[in-house]
């Protein structure tokens, strides 16, 4: 980040961090580390994010919660989902050029919402979805696209077997298929079957395994309606208002440059947007596993806050994206204070 003055006006760029140097690269990864690894030093502790599923609870046996271990694989999670992300935004030119920021936005979210840092399950999830977008991504305009369908949604059913309620994710793919002009019978029907498949597979091996498996309680998705707010602090509650609104600028910026995407971009976008209003709905839905939703959700936020900040060099986007590094560290550090 540069400040540029003269006598005539001031302005501030993000040139430094948008294409930064391999060793500011490195010492800004550092800091997201230390970011990261405070919640554990500091003994700021979450509660383990309630999920049920038989393989996520033989995870939390393997790995126990809120030790050193579990820290440091989550960590390396996020290093890899990071390095995804990044790939699948060069590879799709998501944003029009090469940039920095969505991984610097990605893993200060991940650092700050250390809830997160206890559900691996929710990481390896993450890393399916990513492995997904790079199927559906492959897709447009091609109706006879079947493979990548199939594969998509089969890696989408793998992650719901860990957390169940990502399931719903398959039809919020489908439509997806429609902005991307490749939906047509072929492809829903392969996206159908690799949505079933993982399913099938898993629920007849439980079974061949244990016979009195129960294979509707497996199905059971436990929806929670209730949203309680005063089961959140007043901290939450205004960094969930601050990060809306600082996302919701960070929509209309982008939709301001997106004339100068190209169509097959715009469509990726549009998808992410919609991606992103369809996950906060999954969150209200299943507000008892709301955690379980936050990394996904934190690669969305990155890759749409990111395209405005990176192609609209201006003050206002510049002291938008001082305002998100300072609200998450205040944020984090008033755990601290309430801990």
């Amino acid at each position: 980040m540069t400040i540029l003055n003269n006598k005539e006006s001031m302005r501030v760029t993000l040139k430094s961090v948008t294409v930064p140097s391999i060793p500011l690269a490195a010492l800004l990864v550092i800091a997201c580390s230390g970011l990261w690894f405070s919640s554990y030093w500091g003994a700021r502790l979450a509660l383990f994010p309630n999920q049920t599923t038989e393989i996520v609870n033989h995870l939390q046996k393997i790995i126990v919660p809120n030790t050193l271990l579990s820290e440091i694989i989550s960590f390396f999670l996020t290093l890899l989902n990071a390095f995804l992300l990044a790939q699948i935004n060069n590879k799709f030119t998501i944003i029009r050029t090469r940039t920095f920021l969505p991984i610097l936005v990605f893993m200060t979210l991940m650092g700050t919402w250390n809830e997160t840092h206890l559900a691996n399950g929710s990481h390896i999830s993450l890393t399916l979805f990513i492995l997904s977008l790079f199927s559906f991504f492959s897709m447009s305009r091609n109706r006879n696209s079947s493979e990548q369908a199939f594969m998509g949604s089969f890696l989408i059913s793998i992650s719901s077997i860990l957390i169940n309620p990502l399931i719903f994710l398959i039809p919020v793919c489908w439509i997806g298929f429609g902005m991307f002009q490749s939906l047509s019978l072929k492809t829903f029907l392969a996206s159908l079957m690799g949505g079933l498949t993982p399913w099938i597979l898993y629920l007849a091996l439980n079974f061949i395994i244990n016979p009195h498996f129960n294979v509707l309680q497996a199905l059971i998705l436990n929806p929670n309606f209730v949203l309680d707010i005063s089961t959140y602090s007043l901290p939450d509650l205004v960094y969930f208002a601050l990060m809306s609104i600082i996302i919701i600028m960070g929509i209309v910026g982008l939709y301001s440059t997106a004339h100068s995407d190209a169509i097959d971009t715009r469509n990726k976008l549009n998808f992410l947007v919609f991606l992103l209003i369809s996950l906060c709905v999954i969150c209200f839905i299943f507000i008892n596993q709301f955690v379980s939703f936050l990394p996904i959700i934190a690669l969305v936020y990155a890759l749409l806050f990111s395209h405005p900040l990176t192609l609209k060099q201006n003050n206002f986007h510049s002291i938008l994206f001082i305002v998100f590094c300072v609200i998450n560290l205040v944020y984090a550090v008033s755990k601290y204070i309430l801990t």
